[in-house]
């Protein structure tokens, strides 16, 4: 009865909210008290008790109530965090105030009229004005409230454990040492404080807050995020005194959370796991305040010279350490600064356990829990490699790096045929294209892939560069339509590890063989102005191998004598007007270019044909999924450098590479389709899958090629290495077949394995790769994915739905 009468009450004071038609007094308490004093509702029971039309109406035809309903909420929050919340009825009062404003937020940033608002000045509330302090005296609305929530996450007996010298009658919290408080122990801290259930839910709560504080951002076109999100900037900035402790204990929680615990079957279904739902919220509050960049020009790879291991390190970090301005991001400064390898030894294995939780086999279905937040995960390592080049280093030290490569893998075979989930594909390729542009990677990949994760792939028996060459395969061969411009991605990726792997397996090879026999179909070649560079990155990978690691790769070069006749073929491709008007009749009938491409290859006795054509899995129907914006090309991300003999990379003198110098000379024809790929991804979900809005691999309607087009780039093809390999063993091959009457490939494999081409080929190359390179349009593709996950994750309350975001849009699929 009693949380009934609650409901009642507050039902009623919203009520009176939106009918008055004066505007309330701040002055009159007795009123402004009703929505969070003595209100002990959960934060679902707000939510439905503050409908969103009504929030509108306020926003519409009382603006001045719903203004002073928010400076009051902040008010009573300041004043409960400078008193430090001594009571229960000032704790629940802080968690009223606390998801009230979750509820109302949403709808002040909608309105571009309100979105000022928090940012105006006003009186600082919490403080008396006769202070002495003039320049304090008034303060935007924001800084108030995100002040008092930093201080309230570190409250004694409200969020954190209360040391001895607290007494009852509270503490000053100005007086509290932060850095003592950090929430678990890890980077920067040693201590384990007690688990509390209790303090993991309060500090859910106010996360959660901070991140709807943060998500103006989702309020404003693209061309608006270039503008700093000053939300973000507050908290990040030297004047949020907890921000050190703030980063520790987002990043020591996320690292340290242990889905399996101590393994007892079914724990997750019999006890609520509060510290999943605070890691959760961790992770998604951290990868946003670590989304926006330094803006002064501070290195920020510069190692700290002090030990992480100790609080005295904290705060000396806080104060002397970090010389930063106004305008820096401390998360990003710190994370940058971690250098110790025990810290990297234990973000690299809390982050690797986490991404193999989904994994787990138990005989028992469901026994284990399995985490949710993957994709927020792959963020958060993107964002450790790319802004900590020591951790990347680290990462790739050791073959640890292969226990984010399998997950990896397997998310990406995953979500490959569900159009809900291809921004998961997509980061989990812009992560495997980081690694592969350190030579370390490709050296990894050389282990051999024991451990079977369950995946609908082809069983082999090789090493992890025949699990990653096998699952790009299935994706390109059996992906959704809207990964095709990831295809150049993942081409690249296999180019720059190429030089280093020992042994492919046959399965592998033939993967490979398949993919140039499906790329090099003249129809498709002649389809688009950009079609023809995949074919070079598959011959660039032919002639790494053939050029670096002949010795152990006799299966590729078996396949490569098996499949001579696509090599001549491309030697020898018609140029004039006529053949390549015939090519192109030669299309399929199907309305699919993707179905097209995988059915032509018509040699009914090839292994490598046995791909089945494409088809799309089913997704749960009234599925709500976020629009992604469109990925810049491959050379837009990547910046070309060479290999030296020591196996350090320069950028090279000229760009003579067969790659760079077909870019160049079809770079016109390209850019006129590169016009037309970059539309939103949402185009391509009103067309029903018909794949007409593929731009990276299809045919702008107004471009036709041309003889001269196709010349200039089919005299750069690299083939050289392979015809004179394919001229020197074809001949010996079939000499033994003949001589000996082989009807066995198992005998000239044989052959080929103890066989040598020393002193036959022509002067290796030199190895290059095309190392990821931060760009505008990789930035804004990563806020805007990055957003959508988090609306899309937050439903219980779903405290952004149904409000007009402005970074992407939401479909219904």
């Amino acid at each position: 009865m009693g949380n009934s009468d609650s409901k009642l009450h507050f039902r009623k004071a919203v009520i009176q909210l939106t009918t008055k038609t004066q505007p309330v007094e701040a002055s009159d308490d007795v009123f402004w008290d009703q929505f969070w004093t003595d209100v002990n509702l959960t934060a679902q029971d707000i939510f439905a008790l503050v409908p969103a039309a009504e929030i509108r109406a306020v926003r519409e035809e009382s603006p001045s109530n719903l203004a002073t309903l928010c400076f009051k909420a902040v008010e009573r929050l300041v004043l409960n965090a400078d008193s430090g919340c001594v009571c229960e009825r000032d704790r629940q009062t802080v968690l009223s105030c606390t998801r009230l404003l979750t509820r109302i937020l949403p709808y002040i940033f909608e309105d571009p009229d309100w979105r000022g608002f928090f940012w105006s000045t006003v009186p600082k509330v919490g403080k008396c004005v006769d202070e002495g302090d003039d320049d304090e005296s008034t303060r935007p609305l924001a800084e108030s409230l995100l002040t008092a929530v930093s201080d309230l996450l570190f409250c004694p007996d409200f969020t954190v454990e209360s040391h001895c010298r607290t007494t009852a009658d509270g503490a000053d919290i100005q007086s509290i040492d932060s850095c003592e408080l950090i929430w678990e122990a890890g980077v920067g801290f040693a201590q384990t404080p007690p688990l509390n259930h209790t303090y993991d839910s309060n500090r859910a709560e106010l996360l959660k807050l901070l991140l709807t504080c943060f998500s103006e951002e989702m309020y404003q076109s693209p061309s608006d995020t270039h503008v700093l999100n000053p939300w973000v900037s507050f908290f990040c900035s030297r004047e949020n005194r907890h921000a050190l402790p703030l980063f520790t204990s987002l990043l020591n929680v996320v690292c340290a959370y242990d889905p399996v615990g101590y393994g007892v079957p079914y724990n997750h279904l019999m006890f609520s796991d509060q510290r999943g739902a605070l890691a959760e919220l961790a992770l998604q509050t951290l990868i946003v305040s670590l989304d926006q960049e330094l803006v002064d020009g501070t290195n920020t790879n510069a190692s700290l010279n002090t030990d992480t291991g100790s609080a005295d390190y904290n705060k000396n970090t806080t104060t002397e350490g970090c010389k930063a301005t106004r305008g820096e991001n401390l998360f990003v400064n710190y994370l940058s600064r971690i250098h110790r390898e025990e810290d990297f030894h234990f973000i690299l294995r809390g982050v690797g356990r986490l991404l193999n939780n989904p994994l787990m086999q138990t005989y028992l279905p469901h026994s284990c829990k399995k985490i949710q937040f993957d994709q927020e995960l792959l963020v958060l390592f993107w964002k450790l490699c790319d802004l900590n080049k020591k951790f990347l280093f680290y990462v790739l030290k050791s073959s640890d790096v292969l226990d984010i490569l399998v997950p990896i893998l397997f998310y990406l075979n995953d979500a490959r045929a569900n159009q809900s989930r291809v921004g998961l594909v997509h980061i989990g390729v812009f992560i495997l294209l980081l690694l592969s542009g350190e030579r370390n990677f490709g050296v990894r990949l050389n282990k051999p892939y024991c451990v079977r994760v369950p995946m609908d792939i082809s069983v082999f028996a090789g090493t992890h560069a025949d699990l990653l060459i096998v699952v790009f395969h299935k994706i390109i061969t059996s992906g959704h339509q809207r990964l095709q411009p990831l295809y150049d991605c993942l081409l690249t990726v296999i180019v720059n590890v190429s030089p280093y792997l020992k042994s492919l397996s046959m399965v592998a090879a033939n993967k490979l063989l398949h993919l140039l026999e499906v790329f090099s179909n003249p129809w498709f070649l002649f389809f688009s102005p950009a079609n023809h560079h995949l074919v070079f990155f598959l011959l660039e990978v032919f002639n790494n191998v053939i050029q670096y690691q002949f010795d152990g790769n006799f299966n590729l070069v078996y396949g490569i004598i098996r499949k001579r006749n696509l090599f001549h073929a491309l030697a020898n491709l018609p140029t004039d007007a006529g053949s390549i008007q015939k090519a192109l009749r030669r299309k399929s009938r199907s309305n699919s270019t993707h179905n097209a491409v995988f059915m032509e290859t018509n040699n009914p006795h090839s292994a490598t044909c046995s791909e089945k054509p494409y088809k799309t899995t089913p997704v749960q129907t009234a599925t709500l999924n976020a629009s992604l914006k469109a990925i810049p090309r491959i050379d837009k991300l990547t910046e070309a450098s060479q290999v030296s003999e020591d196996g350090s990379t320069l950028l090279p003198q000229n760009s003579d590479s067969p790659l760079s110098q077909s870019e160049r000379s079809s770079e016109t024809p390209v850019r006129d389709a590169e016009a037309t790929s970059g539309e939103d991804d949402k185009n391509s979900l009103s067309e029903d899958g018909d794949l007409k809005s593929l731009k990276s691999v299809s045919s702008s309607l107004d471009w036709t090629p041309a003889p001269d087009w196709v010349l200039s780039w089919k005299s750069k093809l690299p083939l050289q290495t392979i015809m004179r390999l394919l001229q020197v063993l074809v001949p010996q091959v079939e000499k033994i077949c003949i001589d000996r009457g082989l009807t066995d490939e198992s005998e000239i494999l044989q052959f080929l394995q103890h066989g040598t081409l020393v002193g036959l080929l022509p002067v290796p190359h030199p190895i290059l790769i095309r190392k990821y390179q931060a760009n505008e349009g990789t930035a804004l593709w990563f806020r805007t994915y990055m957003w959508g996950i988090i609306y899309l994750r937050n439903v219980d309350p779903p405290v952004w739905y149904d409000t007009d975001v402005k970074l992407f849009e939401i479909q219904r699929i």
